[in-house]
Order: structure tokens, then sequence, then C-alpha cells
């Protein structure tokens, strides 16, 4: 077996695993954007005796962490011809892309998984969720006076990057957007922004509709006065509209806002995350202050990516800053708390609490290194907006 990146040569079987793996129908105009739009380097490939056997993406993007932007690697169109599959050629895939994470300095690694149990395997956990709500229009919050305006704008990027960048900043996980990533969602659809009194931009939705349905793809706003004013506008469409279907963080308290608040909501369980280098990972994070310093030794598992593996002393500073060290062989006893990678990374994204895993049977150790870790992991809530 060989793995490597793919070429330009390699075009026409990238393709047709593509097309066969994900059933998918391209026109001419599309399948001439994708020839011309084909990056080769961000595809590693299986193959044997020339023949490209699976493959997958590997996205170069930017992650917000506890405020931090994180350079993170997008694992996406991982795909198998049948006849190929269950020979083990994603597990080599994963485990070289992994490495080559850690050589060009992406600290964490995230995935959309087809199975949540699949990729558990090799040390990615879901890291975020998200609540989806579907609310007919007698449901409709009442509107109420807002200052400013809300107007439907041919957007532009600037526009939506500054209201975006605020508010993803805010969130765990959320994506550090470029021009060209906002290029390619504004495709489709319609944004209104919300504009307050000065003219400033605070808030904005992504929408569509159709069969009077409207489908609010995002709802971006800095304060609650912004929040007011693009539901408002949401509530002038009541004629037009029977119901409005829309994604919101965990921590959203729409349903406590309205008169009625027995709407359907569901929670959908979404991406998953993996610290790929640990050392590093903790090196740029942002812990908590608490005044004083604090110290936890670690025993990590990580089979796909050795390099974490092993003891660890996590050392806190009394003003935030992180240190993930080795400990010395005379130091391998017992460590205050042990887990895999996977646990871990749901703990530094903030997904999960550590006295919530240490119930749960997915961290190990002593009580008293339970609440000293709790106490410099900051809480904030993890989102997504994005799709890759």
């Amino acid at each position: 077996m060989e793995l490597r990146q793919l070429n330009p040569d390699d075009i026409e079987s990238n393709m047709d695993l593509l097309r066969y793996a994900f059933q998918l129908k391209w026109d001419p105009e599309r399948l001439a954007a994708k020839r011309r739009n084909f990056k080769p380097e961000q595809f590693w490939g299986a193959f044997e005796e020339g023949r490209l056997k699976a493959q997958l993406q590997l996205l170069p993007l930017k992650l917000y962490v506890q405020g931090r932007k994180l350079d993170m690697g997008g694992i996406a169109n991982v795909s198998t011809w049948p006849e190929d599959r269950r020979r083990g050629h994603v597990t080599h895939l994963l485990v070289r892309v992994l490495r080559h994470m850690r050589e060009n300095g992406q600290t964490i690694s995230c995935l959309h998984p087809f199975s949540v149990g699949f990729y558990r395997k090799y040390g990615w956990e879901i890291y975020t969720e998200y609540k989806e709500y579907t609310i007919e229009t007698k449901h409709f919050p009442p509107r109420a006076a807002a200052e400013g305006n809300v107007a439907r704008v041919k957007a532009g990027i600037p526009l939506l990057q500054r209201v975006y960048e605020d508010y993803a900043s805010r969130y765990n996980g959320t994506l550090v957007r470029d021009e060209a990533w906002w290029g390619k969602l504004l495709k489709s659809g319609t944004a209104a922004v919300y504009f307050r009194p000065d003219g400033k931009p605070g808030g904005y939705i992504l929408y569509d509709i159709e069969e009077r349905v409207m489908t609010v793809h995002e709802m971006v706003h800095e304060d609650e006065r912004a929040r007011q004013a693009l539901w408002n506008f949401i509530v002038n469409h009541d004629s037009m509209i029977d119901k409005a279907i829309l994604t919101a963080p965990m921590d959203d308290m729409l349903p406590f806002l309205l008169p009625n608040p027995r709407i359907v909501q569901e929670i959908m369980p979404y991406f998953m995350g993996r610290i790929v280098n640990v050392e590093e990972f903790v090196r740029q994070y942002a812990f908590g202050r608490t005044g004083e310093q604090t110290r936890i030794s670690v025993k990590l598992t990580d089979s796909y990516a050795p390099w974490n593996e092993g003891v660890w002393n996590l050392i806190v500073t009394e003003d935030g800053r992180g240190m993930f060290t080795p400990s010395a062989p005379e130091e391998n006893g017992e460590a205050d708390l042990s887990c895999d990678i996977g646990s871990w990374t749901a703990l530094l994204m903030g997904y999960r609490r550590p006295a919530e895993l240490y119930g749960l049977g997915r961290i190990f150790g002593s009580e008293n290194a339970v609440h000293r870790l709790d106490a410099v992991l900051p809480k904030r809530q993890t989102y997504l907006l994005d799709y890759f």
C-alpha cells in the first residue's frame, strides 16, 4: 500500500470515487468547476498497484478555542470503493494525516462523522451539538420595540465578517472564516443585517424561503437588542410562511422568551474533534486564572498518535498559562488523573466538565484532582455554524 498526497494526474480517480461514494450527479458546469478548483495537495490517497483505493481530504482551517485562533485540520470526503472496504485503508490514512497535521502545527482536528462510533476508535470525540427549532407562526415571539433597523442586503463579506468574528469568538469550536469560505457560503440564500442607530452592524441572519417555510441557516447577534430586531424581521414574514426552522447553540434561551415555549426542539449531536498534539495544544490554550499555580499529573492513552501517550505534568500558572510536560521516568507512578485522548479533547474543548466525565467513568483518579482541573478550565459553550 502506498500512502501519499494526490497530484494533478489523479483528478479523474479522485472525482470518480467522490461521485460513487457520495452518490453525486454533477452537471457539466459543476464538473468543470470541480476540475478548476481541484487542490490535489489537500487529498491523501491509499494506492495499490497504482490504483486509488481510498481517500480523504485534509482542509487547512482555524478554530476558535477560548477566544484564540488555533490551526485545525478539517477531515472531509473520506471515501473507499466498496470492494476495498474493511481492509484498513482508512485507518492507515487517518494515522498518516495525524502525523502530517502534527508536523504542520495543526494542534486539533475536526470532522463530521458518518458514524460516531467509527471515529471514536481513532480518538475523535463529539465536541459540539446544536438545537434546531421548528416554530409555527402562531408561536412566534411578539414584536417588541427595537432601536435601529433590519435591511436585506447584498451581503458584503467585510460587513458580515465583523459581526461573525465577535459572535464566533465567544464560543469554542467555531470556524475562523476567510474570504474564500464566505464566498462559498453566500452563493445562495438571502442576508438581512441589523444596523444599530449609529449605522454599525450588530447582527444578521442568512435564510431562504421555500414552500412557505423560512429556513434560517444562521442567526448571529451581538446582544439582546440585535436578537429582538432580527426576530421582528422574521415575524414580519408571517403572511408569507407557515413556520420557521432555525438552529441555535445549546445555551440559546429562545423557548424561555416565548409566550408558549412548547415548540418542536431537537438536539443534534454534530461535529467531532480530536487533539492532535496535546503538548502544543495546552501551550496555546487560555486557562482560567486562579491566583495560584496548579499542577496535576495526567496519564493519557492515544493508540493512534503515540506522541500523546504517557504520563504528563499539567502546570497552569497563576495567570492562566499552561504547560504539558512529559513526566520523568522516576515520576511515572500513579497519575492524579487518567483518560483517553477523546475524553481529554471533550474536557479542553469545554463540551463536558471534569466532574461529568468522572461520574461517567470516562476519567479516573482522585476527586481532588478533578476539582482542581475544573477550577482551571474556563466555562465556554461549544458551537459550530459551518459544515465541511
